[in-house]
């Protein structure tokens, strides 16, 4: 990176770049040039979410964005350096919200984020503070509790708030919470436990111990009111890790690694944060393990550190080129995610804390030059190297990049296979794990594992073969089948069906356990025997579910067939729709009920078509109460399983389901299939009962409904075939076919049928006295009495006794109808008076018709000199005018709108539209004639003041709207 005063532009970090070249170094030290001028060396440096901290020994101070340089803010200190001493230590929070300052003289200041005047702490005055803990919260607003550390070996609590009230301290309270015995206190570090917020970890370090404490805190009414941390430090006792033969010059330093961004969230060895502690043996890191019990954690957090020795440490090389006797010292040390970075003379080293590789051994500081230390900042993953003149940041490149190999090495394969990125990488993790377990005898886990891997199928396959290990065996075959390509069919195809076989094999062998009773190890016995097996069943309907498309039915038939699994081949043509296949075989077995159980799950028409007519002969109940919950059967296919059904069958029409089917579809869908409809009429007529009440009961709704869904000649040619007399009547009635339906009945005597079919033709008497005569000669043909045939004829109104006479025998003596004979002469009598009357009316009414018309042609009306229009009031001769017999007279024009107000709307039109042609001379010759006189018909058909038309306007007013109310008033 490089400031640059004119712009204040800062060149982006190559630990920013998103696609780095694998083969860059992991580590790369950049000098920072300074584009400003200085006037003084640094004298302490700080960093912290990408804010840099410069302190100059003059006692300004430069705060600066990296994200956005353009603005540096140049802070003095309230006082000179001649009064309160050098800066000697910056304490800037991870948020880079909050700055603490201390100086040479142990005066102490704070200084806000957000503001540019640094404030003197006053009840810290005199404390020589080594190292902060900031509260885990990380707040900005103020600095909430945070543990000060100082070089007398005090611990302090302090709450720091700023404030723009002048008389009013940052520091809500200070007090001393602990004192170590050993010196000064070179580290602390804070943060929370499994989440709850009233437990705390606090971990201490000072030149020869590390002190681990963790335990409740204490709660006040509200925040910043008081103490937190005494009840954890007065009430728990640390553990502790001491080092022995401690100098009193010697290193110390406490490291906390930065927030991971970049490891598995899955991965055990980054979910947690990585500690350090420098001393003059070396470095001691672990990992800060996280437990909700609390009772043990230190120790569990020590027995896991590792000490990295300082001996570790290449020595530096001489003028000569040879490597030095004497150790060289560290004087600063900072973690990244997966190194530690040692400030070694003028040397940076960094080396894996996982396996103690030096990955770094880099001269950066001239002989002579002064360095202030190593920084990390924990929120962006940066590392800087700060001198008294230079600023130098350590990029790092793809940090990660080995871990899964040093994982690896360890036989850490599920960390491994989490830091693996390629192909390559995961493939020689998997490999490596599966030879490992396998070397173990964990074959099931080798086998997920092998899976995952690119080493040989043959020999992976072979290894489960040769130890025997099918259940191995069938997780490997498994777990490839899922990795492989959709592309790849054959291979899919030829790995299904083996797992079927596998299958297949798996589940008989567990049969034949529970059957024997046998156990198959020393540990297994017929209980779990059967726990195997449903579980075994479950796991090869899910494969058969899941792979169903990379299986060949009939290859999957045969294997499921030869070791004779009934329930898997049922459930694998199930999965795979092959319901034809399900109900062949249950009704190849005559397992009705299994049969009806597939269909009932079905929607495919062809398949009841295919199966109805079997299903009808021997479960049709069933079967019928199935298809009539379907929506897309056709009847006209199902006929032939109807008509076997009615030919093996013998029940009564009640019970009949091809006509319970039949009416249904009739009834419920409306069909007008004729098919169905003769079907149903077939089935009537041809039942042997000689009720055919049933078929006329069919025949009638359908004439009800106005409706002739069958066909009438097949209809009539069965009911004839099978003597069914009243549906052929009722068949040539519907027809109009009224002789013969007589005829049919009277040739099966059925003669009271036949005279309610002569009765039903009343609307041609001509038809209706035909049949009537029929009937009469049958009846009398058959009658044992003249008079009781007579009586029986009386019930027609067009037969008379002279009709009848024909048909009756020669021998027959007229008396036995005298009556009869005398009642019908007397009846003719009365009739011939009756027209004589009339006629003699009818010429008495045309004699005064005559009269009549001659008076008309004598008939004049006397119209006056001085006569009036009895509209307009104006004389009436002076245009054309009516006269009426009642003498009311108008002019012709006076009259016609009178007429038009009075007539309705069709009429008044016509009148206007006359008077225009007429008027305007449209019309010519006779056509102008006729015009006339259609409009004098039409204005002059009636007086408007004394015929109908006045006794129309009686709920007219007499004074109108248009009247003058003063003439009428009394």
């Amino acid at each position: 990176m490089a400031f640059d005063t004119s712009t204040g532009y800062v060149a982006p970090s190559t630990s920013n770049l998103q696609d780095l070249d694998a083969a860059l170094p992991m580590f790369n030290i950049e000098r920072v040039s300074l584009q400003f001028a200085i006037s003084s060396d640094f004298v302490a440096a700080e960093v912290a979410n990408n804010v840099l901290i410069l302190a100059l020994s003059t006692g300004r101070i430069l705060r600066i964005d990296l994200d956005s340089p353009a603005d540096i803010d140049d802070i003095d200190l309230p006082k000179k350096p001649g009064e309160i001493g050098i800066i000697r230590r910056l304490f800037l929070d991870p948020s880079a919200s909050h700055l603490i300052i201390t100086t040479t003289l142990a005066e102490n200041y704070y200084l806000h984020t957000q503001s540019r005047t640094p404030k003197a702490l006053s009840r810290l005055k005199g404390v020589a503070i080594e190292s902060i803990s900031w509260n885990p919260s990380q707040p900005t607003a103020s600095t909430r509790e945070i543990l000060v550390g100082a070089s007398d070996g005090n611990i302090y609590e302090v709450y720091i708030e700023p404030s723009a009230e002048f008389y009013r301290r940052e520091e809500r309270y200070l007090k001393a919470v602990y004192k170590t015995s050993d010196g000064p206190v070179t580290g602390l570090w804070t943060d929370l436990i499994a989440g709850k917020s009233d437990l705390r970890r606090v971990v201490v370090g000072t030149p020869s111990r590390l002190l681990h404490f963790v335990g409740k805190i204490g709660r006040h009414g509200h925040e910043g009111s008081g103490s937190i941390f005494s009840k954890l430090f007065e009430s728990e006792s640390p553990t502790i890790h001491e080092v022995s033969n401690v100098s009193s010059g010697a290193p110390s330093a406490l490291a906390i690694s930065p927030e991971p961004h970049d490891t598995p969230s899955s991965d055990p060895a980054g979910s947690e944060r990585v500690f350090a502690w420098l001393t003059s043996q070396g470095v001691l890191h672990g990992k800060l393990l996280t437990s909700t019990d609390t009772s043990d954690l230190g120790n569990r957090v020590f027995s896991e550190t590792r000490m990295l020795p300082r001996s570790q440490i290449p020595p530096s090389q001489t003028a000569g080129g040879r490597s030095r006797k004497t150790q060289d010292p560290v004087t600063s040390m900072i973690l990244s995610q997966w190194h530690i970075l040692q400030l070694v003379e003028g040397r940076i080293v960094a080396i894996n804390r996982l396996d103690d590789t030096v990955i770094l051994d880099q001269v950066v500081l001239e002989p002579g030059q002064s360095a202030l230390g190593l920084v990390a900042d924990v929120k962006k993953n940066t590392y800087w190297l700060f001198t008294t003149q230079e600023i130098f940041e350590i990029v790092v490149t793809d940090e990660n990049r080995d871990i899964w190999k040093i994982m690896l090495k360890s036989q850490h394969f599920e960390a491994a296979s989490q830091f693996a990125k390629t192909s390559a990488q995961k493939d020689a993790v998997a490999t490596a794990s599966g030879d490992y377990l396998v070397g173990k005898g964990q074959y099931m886990e080798a086998a997920a594992v092998y899976g995952r891997s690119t080493k040989p199928f043959e020999q992976v396959a072979l290894t489960f073969i040769d130890k025997g290990e099918q259940d191995a065996l069938r997780k490997y075959l498994l777990t490839k089948l899922s990795m492989m390509k959709k592309s790849s069919v054959m291979q899919r195809v030829m790995l299904a069906t083996w797992l079927i076989e596998l299958y297949m094999a798996k589940l008989n062998t567990l049969d034949d356990t529970i059957t024997t009773k046998a156990e198959l190890s020393e540990s297994l016995n017929t209980a779990e025997s059967q726990d195997q097996l449903s579980m075994c069943r479950r796991e090869f309907q899910e494969f058969a579910t899941k792979y169903k498309a990379d299986l060949d039915r009939k290859t999957v038939y045969e294997i499921i067939s030869s070791h004779g699994r009934e329930e898997e081949l049922l459930f694998f043509a199930t999965v795979v729709n092959d319901y034809n296949y399900v109900l062949a075989y249950w009704v190849q077995r005559e397992r009705w009920q299994e049969s009806l159980g597939v269909l009932k799950k079905q929607t495919d028409p062809e398949i009841f078509y295919k199966y109805s007519s079997v299903l009808m002969a021997d479960v049709p109940v069933d079967l019928v109460e199935i298809m009539m919950r379907q929506a897309n059967l056709d009847a006209r296919k199902l006929i032939p399983a109807f008509l076997n059904y009615n030919r093996i069958t013998k029940v009564p029409l009640n019970h009949n389901q091809a006509v319970r089917y039949l009416l249904f579809e009739i009834n419920q869908h409306q069909s007008t299939d004729a098919a169905v409809h003769n079907t149903l009429i077939s089935i009537y007529a041809s039942h042997p009962t000689n009720d055919e009440s049933a078929l006329l009961s069919y025949l009638e709704s359908q004439s009800y409904a106005n409706e002739q869904n069958y066909d009438a000649d097949f209809a009539l040619r069965l009911c004839i075939q099978h003597k069914r007399v009243q549906s052929c009547v009722h068949i040539y009635s519907s027809m109009q076919q009224y002789v013969q339906a007589v005829d049919l009945a009277l040739k099966y005597d059925e003669v009271e049928l036949a005279s309610t079919v002569a009765d039903r033709s009343d609307t041609d008497p001509a038809l209706r006295k035909k049949l009537w005569l029929a009937v009469a000669k049958k009846v009398i043909s058959q009658s044992s009495g003249i008079k009781t045939a007579i009586d029986f004829l009386k019930r027609c109104d067009l037969l008379r006794i002279e009709d009848l006479i024909p048909f009756f025998p020669d021998f027959v003596v007229i008396d036995d109808f005298k009556e009869e004979i005398c009642a019908a002469l007397e009846e003719y009598s009365r009739q011939i008076d009756t027209l004589r009357q009339e006629m003699d009316e009818s010429e008495e009414t045309a004699a005064h018709i005559k009269t009549d018309i001659k008076a008309l042609e004598q008939r004049y009306a006397i119209v006056e000199p001085g006569e009036r229009c009895y509209v307009c009031s104006l004389p009436l001769l002076a245009r054309q005018f009516f006269v009426f017999p009642c003498q009311h007279a108008f002019h012709s024009d006076c009259l016609g709108k009178k007429v038009v107000e009075i007539a309705g709307i069709a009429k008044g039109r016509r009148i206007q539209e006359l008077q225009m042609e007429v008027s305007k001379g449209v019309s010519v010759g006779s056509k102008r004639e006729n015009a006339i006189r259609e409009l004098d018909a039409l204005v002059g058909s009636a007086c408007v003041l004394c015929s109908e038309m006045a006794v129309k306007l009686i709920d007219e007013p007499f004074v109108s709207k248009a009247d003058n109310k003063d003439e009428w008033a009394l």
